[in-house]
């Protein structure tokens, strides 16, 4: 049974609250456990999967992996741009750099109706998709035999 930790970024809370909802359906439905923690915004999530990561080197907690989820909706500004790249770049760094099984549940969107379709888990529910490939990249993961602290 996989036990994974969910980084949700509830700077849309209505928004974030959905995309919980999808990946903790599934990964019920898959019988896998979770521990889920809030963050303010998504700039946060790259940080606090860090701190997950080296707390796991040195409590000896175990997560077998991690689901990412947010929402970072296009403004009047750059701000957009630079939350939606470095979230990401920092994000795919860790999971390269320590390979972690990791379903990536940020959605960048233009708009609040957008971004209610795709958490919707009568929609899109990318929420319950980021959880179906954390649990995908797990199995990936052990059948090349890669060992995780």
């Amino acid at each position: 049974m996989s036990h994974i930790l969910i980084v949700n970024a509830i700077y849309y809370p209505e928004i974030s609250k959905l995309l919980l909802d999808g990946a903790q359906q599934v990964l019920k439905a898959s019988e896998a456990t979770w521990e889920s923690v809030s963050v303010p915004g998504v700039l946060e999530i790259p940080p606090t999967l860090s701190m997950a990561l080296t707390g796991m080197q040195r409590c000896g907690t175990h997560y077998d992996g991690f689901i990412t989820l947010g929402c970072v909706v296009r403004g009047e500004t750059s701000h957009y741009d630079i939350v939606a790249f470095e979230s990401a770049r920092a994000i795919v760094h860790l999971t390269t750099s320590k390979c972690i099984a990791l379903g990536n549940g940020i959605q960048t969107v233009e708009n609040e109706n957008q971004a209610f379709a795709r958490a919707s888990t009568k929609r899109k529910n990318k929420g319950g998709s980021a959880a179906h490939v954390v649990l995908d990249m797990i199995k990936l993961r052990d059948r090349f035999l890669v060992e995780t602290s």
